[in-house]
């Protein structure tokens, strides 16, 4: 069986992209259920595909990802892998679904977790902000704060890959990916088309879709007045070539396949290469 994706929510378990986009695996309320129960479910998983991804977001609760430790170090197994990316919880979404994807294809359980870390440098993850007095985890300029006062103001907000923020008006942008996407879309209570109509068209997206909010998205902007947007790569073609063009190592402490220089399962980063004598700086 295919290695088993998994997210900490059913808002995070997006539509599939195509027709061999498997299915991700739900662990929700994990630091609400039994602990004997999670644990039976995730060693259920592990009998099953052999290897587990839980790929989770930063403005999960505290108690989920100390849960998620715990069942991982219980079952003393380096056969789950935990990845939080930095990414908002939109993107974190996509970001999982394209893990589901490449699940398909016959990449090691290692190769596939290490493909985490990749992906996400190709994911442009943003939201269109009524507010940004509370924001924390873009810079924000103490102008833009004075100005998120003022009724009816709206900002657009690169999280991802490179922190960008401007107050909507004529003319105004976000740099985007120069190569093509298709754009993931999920509309809080916010009242706006600007996310669809202008910043779709000023990146020129091959397609969009709508989803529904991810809970967690108020956490992570710090305000439910928000549209939530993502552009990606949605071809598996594509993420399959990305993937397999990276160096393949294999991890000097479990020995599983990786690309990185750290194991995602045992979290053993590389050696550093001893240093020779004749290696040594003069003087």
């Amino acid at each position: 069986m295919p290695t088993a994706i998994a997210v900490t929510g059913a808002d995070l378990a997006l539509p599939p992209h195509d027709e061999r986009t498997l299915p991700a695996v739900v662990l929700p309320d994990l630091d609400k259920q039994p602990l004997d129960q999670a644990l039976s479910a995730v060693q259920s998983l592990l009998d099953q595909h052999g290897h587990l991804i839980v790929v989770y977001s930063q403005a999960a609760p505290h108690a989920v990802e100390r849960r998620l430790h715990t069942i991982r170090g219980l079952l003393e197994s380096d056969r789950i892998a935990l990845f939080r990316p930095e990414l908002p919880p939109l993107g974190l979404a996509v970001l999982a679904r394209q893990l589901r994807q490449l699940a398909s294809c016959d990449l090691s359980p290692g190769v596939l977790a290490s493909a985490g870390r990749l992906l996400t440098h190709y994911i442009h993850a943003g939201a269109l902000l009524g507010s940004v007095a509370r924001l924390d985890r873009v810079p924000v300029p103490l102008k833009s704060h004075a100005k998120s006062w003022v009724p009816g103001s709206q900002f657009a907000v690169l999280a991802h890959p490179e922190p960008q923020l401007v107050k909507i008006g004529p003319g105004a942008t976000l740099a985007g990916p120069e190569f093509g996407t298709w754009m993931q879309v999920a509309k809080g209570q916010l009242q706006s088309d600007w996310v669809t109509a202008t910043l779709a068209k000023q990146w020129s997206v091959q397609g969009l879709r709508e989803t529904a909010l991810p809970a967690e998205s108020a956490v992570w902007w710090e305000t439910g007045k928000l549209v939530e947007f993502a552009a990606y790569l949605p071809d598996l073609s594509v993420l399959y070539q990305l993937v397999t063009s990276v160096r393949q190592g294999s991890c000097h402490w479990c020995g599983i396949d990786v690309i990185g220089d750290r194991c995602v399962f045992c979290s053993a980063t590389a050696p550093v290469p001893p240093v020779h004598e004749n290696q040594l700086p003069a003087g």
